[in-house]
């Protein structure tokens, strides 16, 4: 079943070119089996039409001339404000910042708004030179004060007015992660409170290629994206996130588009990386796949097939968390990953004390919907001490979620 069905999500969408991109996440969240309900302002309806969302989000889309022609039944804005489980407000023009951020209601969506206490997901849109004006930015910030507001600032790309610049409203991809994100939240807390802020998470993921030659090597299936997951979860809690990462799909990268992230190829490289940012971190989680053994020698050059080293000489990669375990300040803590068959907790716990982890995550990659590749996972949380945490089969993204839950009970 999906992690989607049942929730309640509003769609705001106010006048913008972008507006064109809701289309994807009101279509991806219906066949996710969520519950969606679409407002347009008469702006964003010179962009999209309300048959577009209507038929989408399988119910009839809301526009003011339903908010001021209500005749009968509660008032239109305040049943749509006690019925969202949470609100993306997408694309978000200079003007319906402005009213939100100094309490007006002037349509359906500014007085729904007014009406919610769900955690709003704000998705601004708009020329470079406008988002980057003294009052649009000081609404912004004054905006996110509000803690049950939640914003994904513009990225830098070419407009639709062939400007360059920021300004380009968020993919679908990403905010679809952040309302997931917003949902696991208000679960636990009150309007998705950043319970994570203040927090410096270094996380690695994916998997690391040791080459032979120009065009072979060593590697494993990791996509990276339980890391992204992992990267995702925290940012949108409110940490400072730092993710190293093997090479990964771009269409992976897309979604962590907006994270700090330091691509490496090779162990050694990740290794270095790691080891250079641990100082600074409060935890680190070690979602690499990291490969364990390495060519003796690297060729510059294509080796022709008749030329190829058979057997082919291999040196061991050294264990990088435990390296880093051992300068372990008491402050910080070290999360382990262990991708297992068959029986995954034995092997798991010994890794656990081995390496000397605070915690470990046990996952098996011999399931269906489960692993490498795909968007789902499930496993154990595992500690010395306490008995293990389930973490049942749910998409990666909410399993990040639990295991960060976890995390905060240590």
């Amino acid at each position: 079943m999906s992690d989607w069905k049942g929730r309640r999500v509003l769609l705001a969408i106010s006048g913008g070119i972008a507006a064109y991109k809701v289309c994807t996440i009101a279509s991806t969240l219906g066949k996710a089996g969520a519950d969606v309900r679409a407002i347009l302002t008469d702006s964003a309806q010179q962009f999209v039409t309300p048959l577009s969302f209507s038929t989408l989000c399988r119910q009839p889309a809301l526009t003011d001339e339903d908010f001021w022609n209500a005749t009968q039944g509660r008032p239109l804005h305040i049943e749509l404000g006690e019925w969202a489980e949470v609100i993306l407000i997408a694309p978000l023009t200079a003007n319906s910042l402005a009213k939100l951020a100094h309490g007006v209601a002037d349509n359906l969506l500014t007085n729904t708004v007014l009406a919610s206490t769900c955690p709003i997901l704000l998705a601004p849109a708009m020329n470079t030179d406008m988002w980057e004006q003294q009052a649009v930015q000081r609404n912004w910030r004054q905006l996110l004060e509000d803690p049950r507001f939640h914003g994904t600032a513009p990225g830098v790309g070419l407009l639709a007015c062939d400007r360059q610049g920021a300004g380009r409203m968020a993919e679908p991809a990403q905010l679809l992660a952040q309302l997931e994100s917003l949902l696991h939240q208000s679960d636990t807390h009150h309007q998705g409170q950043r319970d994570l802020s203040g927090k410096r998470i270094l996380i690695s993921g994916g998997c690391t290629q040791e080459f032979i030659d120009a065009v072979r090597f060593i590697g494993n299936p990791s996509t990276g994206r339980m890391g992204i997951a992992l990267a995702l979860a925290a940012q949108h809690r409110g940490a400072q996130v730092t993710l190293v990462h093997g090479p990964m799909h771009s269409k992976d990268v897309e979604v962590a588009a907006n994270l700090h992230r330091l691509p490496v190829t090779r162990a050694a490289e990740m290794q270095q990386a790691l080891e250079s940012a641990w100082p600074q971190q409060d935890w680190l989680l070690m979602a690499a796949a990291v490969a364990d053994l390495t060519p003796a020698s690297h060729y510059p050059h294509k080796l022709p097939k008749s030329e190829l080293p058979n057997p082919l000489p291999l040196t061991a990669v050294p264990d990088l968390v435990a390296a880093i375990s051992k300068q372990k300040q008491p402050q910080q803590k070290i999360i382990g990953f262990a991708a297992q068959t068959g029986d995954i907790m034995p092997p798991a716990q010994a890794k656990l004390h081995r390496k000397g982890l605070d915690a470990i995550v046990a996952n098996p990659v011999d399931q269906a919907n489960s692993g490498f590749g795909s968007d789902r996972n499930n496993g154990l949380f595992i500690t010395a001490q306490d008995k293990p945490v389930p973490l049942p089969p749910s998409s990666k993204l909410t399993m990040a979620h639990r295991i960060y839950d976890a995390i905060l009970q240590l």
